[in-house]
């Protein structure tokens, strides 16, 4: 099946990396939906993008509502008939504070965006790839450097991102019945809105209490990866990818 005819997903996509990889795939002939909780910030997203308007498919979603999540699947079988390729990317870094400061709500916000709502994703394009006819395709799951090694005060991102780790394990393994591939792409320090002040200003808090501007990356090797994922035949999985700024603390970080 060429590009061309080859249905994705993203969520996340009205900002930062999702929108950088949503225009990537739409430059590379994928036909798109776009998943994320504003309508606005998704069109602005289209409207940057090559591609003709046919091609994408705008769908404001709350990835934490599992009926919303139902709905963005149906509408996407209904309007092309497949799911090729689904990029989890929807997530939230939350407030950083030390463990005993976070808050119930808090803890509970950042899982559900960044664990629950990525599970409830994967489920529908499972159900959606064991489906269709030709059966199979592939999930991307955007993990991070913190799927390994955490940050200070950041408990719920980094307990998300490890948990992220176990499901993209989980759905490559039961998914080898179907031609469904699952990998993880762990990304460190793209340059985006979210990242902005850890590259200038204050810049990132260290293990040792300490503040550095750390480095950064174009967003769009980030994109180029997932490309390159996205792009595999089912029968060749990369499962997990780290893509990185060369110079950001992560081995032996701090």
């Amino acid at each position: 099946m060429n590009a061309i005819e080859r249905v994705a997903v993203v969520t996340g996509a009205g900002s930062g990396i999702g929108r950088v990889v949503t225009q990537a795939l739409l430059g590379a002939g994928y036909r798109v939906a776009l998943a994320g909780r504003r309508g606005d910030a998704l069109h602005e997203t289209v409207d940057g993008a090559d591609g003709p308007p046919s091609d994408t498919f705008v769908v404001p979603t709350d990835v934490t509502d599992p009926d919303a999540v139902r709905a963005l699947f149906a509408g996407v079988r209904e309007k092309w008939g497949r799911v090729d390729v689904l990029f989890n990317n929807a997530g939230t870094f939350g407030h950083p504070a030390p463990i005993d400061e976070v808050g119930d709500g808090e803890w509970h916000s950042v899982i559900d965006s960044n664990l629950t709502g990525s599970f409830f994703c994967a489920r529908e394009a499972f159900r959606t790839m064991k489906a269709q006819d030709p059966q199979g395709g592939r999930i991307i799951i955007n993990g991070s450097i913190s799927a390994y090694v955490p940050r200070p005060q950041a408990v719920a991102y980094t307990a998300s991102k490890h948990a992220i780790t176990g499901l993209t394990r989980s759905i490559s393994l039961e998914g080898r019945a179907y031609n469904i591939a699952c990998g993880q792409i762990d990304i460190g320090n793209a340059e985006t809105e979210l990242t902005s002040v850890i590259g200038a200003g204050a810049g990132a808090l260290q293990p040792d209490g300490t503040r550095l501007a750390e480095p950064l990356m174009d967003v769009r090797h980030v994109a180029d990866a997932v490309l390159y994922m996205a792009g595999l035949p089912l029968d060749a999985n990369v499962l997990f990818m780290t893509v990185m700024a060369t110079g950001m603390p992560y081995v032996g970080r701090g």
